[in-house]
């Protein structure tokens, strides 16, 4: 959903919890975060835990579905699907702040957070930001790179050190950078926590964003690279005509901690023009933000006509004078909502479907005063309700008792678990016009199954879909791979597999990597693409891995290996294919090791 500041600016929040930012300045990005947890003058406590749950959606910059990113929560750890789907339950996390993290090569780190409820589980739809090559900079020179949009970084002269061992570093410098514009409709996706910090005397605030920066620092090798001890970077944030007025002379500059999953603050930016200018001591995500305190709790429940809780719901709290006050969540699977917004405010609620449509489909005046606001039943009118409802059956035409229905709305998709009698059933809203077109893909867990998309436009009232069928594609994805004998097993989804480029790239390579958090955990292979399609040959021309580290594959004077292709479907459809050969590692004592290794992935491109 992208909206004009003329209406909304998108803004994400775990299930249960309503993220928040400033209400100060209508212009701005706004989120709101809170569960009944008091943000006073406290240091806040870091230590609770509790069991929670987590599910969502990863995107790539372009709004399509990421397979085999890597999901981080607590001590779990999940893997994207072909929808680009997550799902991690009953994890010990920080009550106040659990922190999910997605991790993708080629994208900076997804980071969400949240303050976890009992009994309640967390959804989010993340966008991941790739890690655009802004420009290079000679470390011993020092220098800056400008992006388009405005954002700079400047590096003194001899002031980087690699990450892992301080030493210093000379070399050229690769700056990958980003600008989270505070005005986008997509900075609830893309923004890493949930905009909730740590102040200077280490008491959490709500804060209130004029702008982000995503930046990396990588040597010629590959390695990370920080700023050294002593010494300063200084990042120039632009900002955006719509807000540039309003915008205080002085602004706190707070980094991202990645542990924590909150902000905190370390130094101060100061307005220049149409820009905040700011010097950083090392670098990670960076955000110009004000902090607010006061606000108050808010809760409501949204169901149907016939008193049924209405799941999944997107709700927004703005200002009434047509300001954005920029509260924003997802109903739960009871249909509650709550969390924080502004304290003595008039204000207005409004319920949108996930797609677009002629504005919302309710509306409600809401005024806050000093304490606790608790709406209740709020019901949504028929006419935007759709039910959606069938059975799948798999490829013998039986009833499927462990898969689920994939249903998708524009650019948003929702998973449904079938029931035991293979029966779905959905409640979804639909403009007040009615005829929303959908896309729904019927899945068989049990047999790694699915069926071909079924499109069906959905009025008002009962949409019986009839039978969909769960049969016809193998969603099937592993590497198998074989050293000196020893038999090594990557399986999707349980392990991350990702196809990384393709004819799209600019290398004219194939990347096929697997990535598990257990020995052997990492394989990673490539191959050329020479007019590649089912029944071609490629020639290897990388391939390493735990056991073997990276090998000769590849090399001026080595033999060639091929790799047979035996299926190449388009993108969101398969590569599969063997090899096997011989190679050497590439350091003392350059061990020989006979591999083989068959291999099927989604294709990402």
């Amino acid at each position: 959903m992208f909206l004009t500041l003329s209406k909304k600016i998108a803004i994400v929040f775990a299930t249960t919890s309503i993220i928040a930012l400033s209400v100060f300045f209508i212009s701005c990005q706004k989120e709101f975060s809170g569960d009944g947890i008091d943000l006073g003058d406290t240091p806040p406590d870091l230590t609770t835990k509790i069991t929670s749950s987590v599910a969502g959606f990863v995107t790539d910059e372009n709004d399509v579905a990421v397979n085999g990113a890597a999901v981080q929560f607590g001590s779990s750890n999940a893997t994207t699907d072909k929808f680009g789907y997550f799902e991690v339950r009953n994890v010990q996390v920080t009550q106040i702040a659990a922190v999910v993290t997605v991790l993708k090569p080629g994208y900076f780190k997804g980071i969400k957070t949240y303050i976890a409820t009992a009994g309640k589980s967390a959804f989010f739809r993340i966008k991941l930001l790739p890690k655009s090559t802004a420009g290079n900079i000679d470390a011993a020179a020092g220098g800056t790179v400008t992006l388009t949009n405005g954002l700079s970084i400047s590096l003194p002269a001899g002031a980087l050190v690699n990450s892992s061992n301080n030493a210093a570093y000379t070399g050229s410098v690769t700056v990958a950078a980003q600008w989270l514009n505070p005005t986008a409709g997509d900075l609830y996706r893309i923004m890493p926590g949930d905009l909730r910090g740590l102040d200077s005397l280490n008491f959490i605030r709500l804060l209130t964003t004029y702008g982000m920066a995503a930046v990396e620092l990588t040597g010629t090798s590959g390695e990370l690279l920080q700023i050294a001890a002593g010494k300063k970077a200084t990042l120039n944030f632009p900002l955006p005509n719509a807000i540039a007025s309003t915008a205080p002379a002085t602004i706190p500059l707070w980094y991202f901690d990645e542990t924590k999953g909150l902000w905190k603050q370390e130094a101060n930016a100061v307005k220049s023009g149409n820009n905040y200018v700011g010097e950083v001591s090392h670098f990670s995500y960076w955000n110009c933000d004000m902090p607010i305190d006061k606000t108050v709790e808010f809760s409501a429940i949204i169901v149907d006509a016939n008193g049924n809780p209405m799941p999944n719901v997107s709700v927004w709290i703005e200002y009434a004078n047509g300001g954005y006050t920029g509260a924003h969540g997802y109903t739960d699977s009871t249909g509650y909502i709550n969390g924080l917004i502004p304290a003595n405010a008039d204000l207005v609620l409004k319920i949108y479907t996930d797609y677009q449509c002629n504005g919302p489909v309710y509306t409600q005046s809401v005024t806050t005063g000093a304490t606790m606001l608790s709406i209740g039943n709020i019901t949504v009118g028929p006419s935007s309700i759709a039910t959606v409802s069938g059975n799948v059956t798999d490829c013998n035409n039986a009833a499927v008792t462990n898969g689920y229905v994939m249903v998708q709305i524009g650019f948003y998709n929702y998973k449904i678990a079938v029931n035991n009698d293979g029966t779905f059933d959905l409640n979804t809203l639909i403009c007040n016009t009615g005829n929303a077109s959908v896309s729904i893909i019927a899945v068989d867990n049990a047999s790694q199954q699915q069926g071909n998309p079924v499109t069906r436009t959905l009025v008002n009232g009962a949409n019986n879909i009839g039978n969909l069928s769960a049969c016809g594609t193998s969603i099937e994805q592993f590497i198998n791979y074989s050293v000196n004998g020893v038999n090594y097993n990557w399986t999707a989804p349980a392990d991350s597999l990702a196809q990384e480029a393709d004819s799209s790239s600019s290398s004219n390579v194939v990347f096929v990597g697997g990535f598990r958090r257990t020995i052997p955990d990492e394989i990673g292979f490539a191959f050329l693409n020479n007019n590649i399609s089912q029944g071609s040959t490629q020639e290897l021309n990388y391939l390493n891995s735990t056991i073997t580290g990276e090998t000769n594959a590849g090399e001026v004077g080595q033999p060639v290996i091929n790799v047979n292709i035996t299926e190449y479907g388009i993108p969101g459809q398969f590569i599969s294919g063997n090899f096997s050969g011989s190679v050497k590692g590439i350091n003392p004592p350059n061990t020989t090791y006979n591999i083989t290794c068959s291999f099927r992935i989604r294709r990402d491109h």
